[in-house]
């Protein structure tokens, strides 16, 4: 009888050590990742409202902080890469339009790195637009 049961907990306890170790894979998965939409949304809309064709500031503000929401819904969804282009890259074949997500974030490199670049507010809206585009294709908003 003794035997028995000690085979029983052995069996029991190999069976709970799977669980265990079952779960844990689960959760440390590297995937794609659910994004909180509300979240993303709101500060989509932020953006958004922050565009005023009457404020020339806000024409690269709300593109360098499109881009950069943008590179943070990436970021969030795990997608890897040492940069926001090597991320794009890898979702390649996921922009509904990958011409106008490049440039999007190329008009967004110009306004961080060449001190006198000047963009007026139809580029900036069309930026915008494109990144839009793609935070929806990420399922972001």
């Amino acid at each position: 009888m003794d035997q028995s049961v000690s085979i029983v907990f052995f069996f029991a306890a190999i069976l709970v050590f799977a669980g265990i170790l079952f779960a844990v894979i689960a959760l440390t998965k590297k995937g794609p990742r659910q994004l909180d939409v509300e979240k993303y949304r709101s500060k989509w809309l932020a953006i958004e409202r922050q565009l005023t064709r009457d404020n020339v500031g806000s024409y690269s503000l709300s593109v360098l902080e499109a881009d950069k929401l943008l590179d943070q819904a990436l970021k969030d969804r795990g997608i890897s890469g040492e940069t926001m282009g090597a991320r794009l890259k890898q979702l390649q074949k996921t922009w509904s339009n990958a011409n106008s997500v490049w440039s999007a974030h190329k008009l967004r490199n110009q306004i961080a790195h060449e001190s006198e670049v000047k963009i007026n507010y139809d580029s900036a809206r069309r930026a915008l637009s494109s990144f839009k585009q793609a935070l929806k294709d990420v399922g972001a908003i």
